[in-house]
Formats: C-alpha cells, structure tokens, sequence
C-alpha cells in the first residue's frame, strides 16, 4: 500500500487511541444492523480529521459514514460527515467505472474462451454487503490458469490494455505471478492485474490455485452473469490479505470487515 502523504506514519505517532477506539465503534454499529441505535458513539473532543485519515487508509469510510448516518444531525460532526459524503461519492464513481472495465474484460475473455475468475473488488462488495460501493476498487482482479495466463494478456491486448513496465520483470511474472496491464488510450487510465498465482510477500501462496477456477460460482451484474470466487475462496483471499497487511505493518480493517 502507497502512502505517500505520509499519514499511517504520523497516526502511528501520533497518540490516536480514542479515535481508533470510535472508528471500530462504528464498525460495531454498522454489524449490528439498521435498527441499532447510535448512542454508544461519541464524537466529542476527538480528531475528526485523524478519524477520516483512520478511516480512509482501512478502507473503511463508507462503513463509518454509514453508522453515523443514524445518529441525530446535532450529533454528527459536520466537517467529518461531509468528508465521509465526499468519500462516498468518489467511491461510487470509482467502482461503477471499475465495473464497466469489468464487464469488458468479461466479454473478451469470454469471446476468446479463455477460463477466469474475477477477485475482489465491486462484485466481492455487492455479495457481502449487498452494495457495490463500500470501498473503492481503482483495478479489476482477474485469475486464469498458467496455461492461459499469455492467452489473456493477448486478449486484453484486444481492447487496448498493456503490460505496465514495473511489472514486466521476472519477479512479477515468475515469482509472483502476475502483471499489471493498464489501459490509457481514453477520457480515464484503466487497469487489469492479471493473475496466474495468488502469491502475496511474506504470505503462503494457496497450493491449488487451479481450485480456484474449479470452484467458481456465477454472480449477476448489470444483466450478465459473471464468474466470481466461491464462499470458500472469498474468505481465504481474505485472511491472506490480512496476513500480508500485518507482515507489512499496514492498515487491514477494511479486510477484517470482509471476513
């Protein structure tokens, strides 16, 4: 994860307890359900804008905008609502265009007959929380088999994407397993990380990632259905999410909420 504003450093040094304890009473709140009330989240005397800086780099804004959108307006810190609103709607427009890349990533691997899964991202949202726009997705996460692996990137090339230079060496293809193919020839840049393993630094790798394919299920969106990960899987990308987080020392709440 990039920070370059440098903002996990200064919360860590900064002395921010109370204003974790509030980001997780939201959490709290917002599994609890919509007929919760918000009486067990107090706001007063506390950082708004180190509450928005927790929340933004755990990925966890919308579920904190969510959770105080129950609590009476006098209440709500108007500063921070505003922001968690902005936040909000820059998510929506991030993950309907990462969507729309989706679905034209769908359609040419399914026109060239290449076996795929889609990872995470909007569709992964719209099954846990029944929304698309929880958290935002700047990628479209795809796996395919090795076997099929330059059989994609051909295909992506179809529709304009190329392999990213940073992810043309031979730690990206061999021991990672995967490239980043971006696509810049529109009104916005776009892009694919196309994957053969589901290997992560400082994580296990899966031993079957072919079980992936395997175990896919179909899920609908936007009037086709699109091959996603299994209940199963879902959970395990998951936990290996929050393990490389914690190997790296960085923010994972956004990942604990998925599991």
């Amino acid at each position: 994860m990039a920070l370059p504003d440098g903002s996990y450093e200064r919360l860590r040094t900064a002395g921010c307890a109370d204003e974790v304890a509030c980001v997780q009473a939201c959490l709290r709140l917002y599994f609890a359900g919509p007929h919760a009330g918000a009486g067990d989240i107090s706001m007063r005397d506390l950082d708004g804008a180190k509450i928005a800086d927790i929340a933004r780099l755990n990925k966890v804004a919308t579920f904190v905008l969510k959770a105080l959108s129950r609590a009476p307006a006098l209440e709500r810190p108007p500063e921070l609502f505003r922001w968690l609103d902005t936040y909000r709607r820059r998510t929506v427009s991030m993950n309907a265009s990462c969507i729309m890349d989706s679905m034209a990533v769908h359609d040419v691997l399914r026109a060239s007959e290449i076996d795929f899964v889609f990872l995470k991202g909007p569709f992964q949202q719209q099954l846990l929380y029944d929304d698309h726009f929880m958290k935002p997705s700047g990628d479209v996460d795809i796996l395919v088999s090795p076997l099929g692996f330059f059989r994609a990137r051909d295909a992506l090339r179809q529709i304009g994407y190329e392999v990213s230079g940073k992810s043309n060496s031979v730690w990206w293809v061999r021991f990672l397993g995967e490239q980043h193919m971006t696509r810049d020839d529109g009104p916005r840049s776009s892009t694919v990380d196309l994957h053969y393993r589901l290997q992560q630094p400082g994580s296990p790798s899966p031993r079957d990632a072919d079980g992936f394919l395997r175990r896919k299920r179909q899920v609908e969106i936007a009037g086709a259905t699109v091959p996603f990960t299994s209940v199963a899987d879902t959970l395990l990308l998951s936990c290996i999410s929050v393990a490389k987080a914690l190997f790296n020392r960085e923010p994972c709440a956004g990942y604990v909420c998925d599991i």
